[in-house]
């Protein structure tokens, strides 16, 4: 199929997407939608109105370092407090907008969907926050003593302004005795997530993973593995450890869905980091392997091939006894995708879908295009 033969197909895609359309709305919703070019050649990828920085201050799912931090990478280790430090209405958007699940009790022994804020307002913004931010860190302790750390979220106004977290973390630190973190994540660092989880992770780099604290106590066995970069959106962590469990392998530790304060810090012991998602996470598996000689792989469990791939992938690393259970969990899972498949084949097969891609941030260009290429708009089934 040629370029232009392609590209006319999905210019009448379009066209019958928005016909469903009344006319107010299309001409709204039409400003969003266009066929992209061949790498290297302008597209509508370049143009569209959706394809746009985010400002910071204004919120979207598209986020900004702020969001990255916060929302993705520290805000799902549910046994510590998280505490946005600035405005109320940035730590209420990245809590609510999250959807990590966790195991335990609210307020007890996890926090993640709680949100912690020191308020700040125009008196705060004139004179500074640290005095205000030292004592909401004794006042979190105060009220939730079993937490296991406190990191510090910082918003935009933070950067602005000049408070010194780092100092005050320090200092709350060392009186406390409790891991206390600071992570300088300013909404207008980078208008997307990206640069948030690296600032993020550069602070767990430094700060938990040379912690040693529940290091010297810790047992390790031939099968320990970790899960890296899967923030149990949905429960999809939950999902892969049970499968890895299945097939002999302890899971020691989960970046950082339903994680642990101690997970994170014992992470660098497992025989090998499992990475899922490669963006947010892969210089953090980069360093381990560095420091600490963990070797690492990805892994992918999205569909049946794919899963029964990733999994011989993983068992090949480890002896026959964890390969020979691993065949028996393929077995048993794939009997029962094979009976959903023929459930469904007759109705599907031979019909068009389209797919729905889901937009990097920091790229003009759509993730499956970025995978598969122009020609997988559109799957055959």
């Amino acid at each position: 199929m040629t370029t232009e033969t392609l590209l006319s197909q999905q210019e009448a895609a379009i066209a019958e997407v928005l016909a469903a359309y009344p006319e107010k709305a299309k001409k709204s919703r039409e400003k969003h939608l266009g066929v992209d070019m061949p790498e290297g050649v302008k597209g509508a990828c370049d143009s569209t109105k959706s394809n746009k920085q985010t400002v910071p201050g204004v919120m979207s799912q598209r986020g900004c370092a702020y969001a990255g931090s916060k929302g993705v990478v520290w805000g799902p280790v549910k046994d510590m407090i998280h505490i946005s430090h600035g405005p109320v209405g940035c730590g209420q958007y990245s809590r609510a907008g999250r959807r990590n699940y966790y195991i335990g009790t609210t307020g007890v022994d996890t926090y993640v969907t709680m949100n912690f804020t020191t308020d700040y307002n125009e008196k705060d913004i004139v004179f500074g926050g640290d005095k205000k931010l030292k004592a909401a860190l004794a006042e979190i302790d105060a009220l939730f003593p079993l937490n296991n750390g406190i990191s510090i979220q910082s918003e935009c106004p933070i950067g602005l302004i000049g408070d010194d977290i780092q100092a005050v973390a320090k200092g709350y630190k060392k009186e406390s005795g409790k891991p206390t973190v600071a992570v300088s994540c300013e909404g207008f660092r980078g208008v997307s997530q990206s640069l948030g989880h690296h600032i993020a992770n550069d602070m767990i780099r430094d700060e938990v993973l040379p912690d040693n604290s529940y290091k010297k106590d810790f047992v390790s066995t031939p099968y320990d593995v970790a899960i890296i970069g899967d923030y149990n959106i949905g429960g999809d962590a939950w999902s892969s450890r049970i499968l890895l469990e299945e097939m002999g392998l302890r899971v020691i530790a989960q970046w950082s869905g339903d994680a642990t304060y101690k997970e994170l810090t014992i992470a660098p012991k497992a025989k090998i980091n499992l990475l899922h998602c490669y963006r947010s996470m892969n210089y953090v598996v980069r360093h381990m392997e560095q420091e600490f000689g963990v070797p690492w792989m990805e892994y992918n469990f999205f569909g049946p091939s794919k899963t029964t791939e990733s999994l011989r992938k993983i068992a090949a690393f480890f002896d026959e006894t964890i390969q020979a259970k691993t065949e028996a969990v393929i077995a048993k899972y794939t009997e029962m995708t094979d009976k959903v498949i023929a459930k469904y084949r007759p109705k599907l097969e031979g019909k068009t879908v389209n797919v729905i891609c889901r937009w990097i941030t920091s790229s003009p260009r759509y993730w499956c295009l970025r995978r598969f290429g122009n020609e997988n708009y559109r799957y055959r089934l």
